[in-house]
């Protein structure tokens, strides 16, 4: 969930809010049915009533939706405005949308389920010929040279003042993308198209591709970066690519095991995939670095991913074993018992009394268990 302050950032990105507004202004007209998935703090919302949208719908599932709702009022558009607090797949709306504006992506649009909340939209809430903002997302990507933002990276697990190896974390943490701004001067091979998301179309959630590049300047390779460029209406995007104006995106980072020299007309090649689990991707890039014709040197190969880079305890890991027979700790027995009085007849407080009665060694107060009752209710409650 964002901060007030990190929704302040989005809003002070000129490039960002630039663009949606151009867009905006290129495909609303006078009565046009917008709806808004992500309105955050619903600035976009409330210039859409600005440009003349005759009726807009904002989604929005976290709590900032509340400032949007006063945002609305304080700009006149209270009646035009109409929100959800809820997923957009779990929203009905009583009409079809001719604008569906959308800006859910992180550094990269695969982010966590923006993908499956897009194609579940055109389905159900598009009209027939009706406008996505984006257009669609294109995927790039360059070998770079990093070495300051490397060693950051690496130097804590090579070197430390007690002369420890470090080893196990070193690996981890190179099995794990990271947020990057690179520039031009940085990059050793051209840029590759990865992938295309083109959201009128748009089925499947997971993107692979294979990635192939000679270099073209000779130097230190350290990973790969990938960036993405946005078409939210004909003529009209902007880009995290190196060069570009900054924004809030960065780019994406993809480490290699080690540096590797590279000289000129060496080849590289990169699988790169991202696969939607649970409620965001997982990531895993398979690198090949061919030595130079005449060479004896090695072929160099590296295979990452971020489950090889994630911190996993062997019992926890355990219990997602399909042998494993679970049984329910004194946390999950509060919860269940928790969930079963949220019965649509008791009270809050109610529920809090009765929990400090049946669970006097969690609760000492009711006041504690009506904290703890909040927010389960804050979770699962209609």
């Amino acid at each position: 969930m964002y901060s007030l302050a990190s929704y302040g950032s989005m809003i002070a990105d000129r490039v960002r809010v630039g663009a949606y507004a151009q867009a905006l202004r290129k495909t609303i007209r006078d009565g046009s049915i917008l709806l808004e998935i992500g309105t955050g703090p619903g600035i976009f919302a409330v210039l859409a009533c600005q440009l003349g949208a005759g009726q807009v719908y904002a989604i929005e599932q976290n709590e900032i939706i509340q400032v949007a709702r006063e945002v609305a009022a304080a700009n006149g558009c209270r009646d035009k405005i109409q929100f959800f607090e809820e997923s957009s797949t779990q929203v009905s709306l009583p009409v079809h949308a001719d604008i569906i504006l959308s800006d859910l992506r992180g550094v990269l649009p695969l982010f966590e389920r923006h993908i499956p909340a897009i194609v579940d939209a055109r389905r159900r809430f598009l009209a027939p010929g009706g406008i996505f903002i984006p257009r669609k997302d294109t995927l790039r990507a360059a070998i770079v040279e990093v070495p300051k933002f490397y060693s950051e990276l690496v130097d804590p697990w090579n070197h430390n003042p007690f002369e420890q190896n470090l080893s196990p974390a070193r690996r981890l943490v190179v099995d794990n993308f990271q947020r990057l701004r690179v520039n031009p001067e940085q990059v050793l091979t051209e840029h590759r198209l990865w992938t295309t998301l083109d959201y009128y179309c748009i089925e499947n959630h997971d993107a692979r591709g294979r990635l192939d590049w000679t270099v073209a300047r000779a130097g230190t390779g350290h990973g790969i970066l990938v960036w993405f460029d946005t078409e939210l209406a004909e003529g009209i995007g902007f880009s995290n690519a190196p060069g570009e104006p900054e924004t809030i995106y960065s780019s994406l980072f993809f480490p290699w095991t080690h540096p590797v020299s590279l000289a000129l007309g060496q080849t590289v090649s990169v699988d790169l995939d991202a696969k939607l689990v649970a409620e965001d991707y997982l990531w895993r890039w398979i690198t090949r670095i061919e030595p130079l014709r005449g060479s004896l040197d090695p072929r160099i190969e590296f295979v990452q991913s971020q489950l090889n880079g994630a911190v996993l305890s062997p019992a926890r890991l355990r219990r997602t074993a399909v042998d494993y027979i679970p049984r329910l700790s004194k946390e999950g027995y509060l919860r269940r018992r928790t969930l079963e009085m949220i019965d649509g007849k008791a009270t809050l407080e109610e529920i809090a009394r009765r929990l400090t009665m049946e669970f006097p060694e969690r609760f000492f107060k009711w006041e504690q268990a009506l904290s703890y009752a909040s927010t389960i209710s804050q979770d699962y409650s209609a």
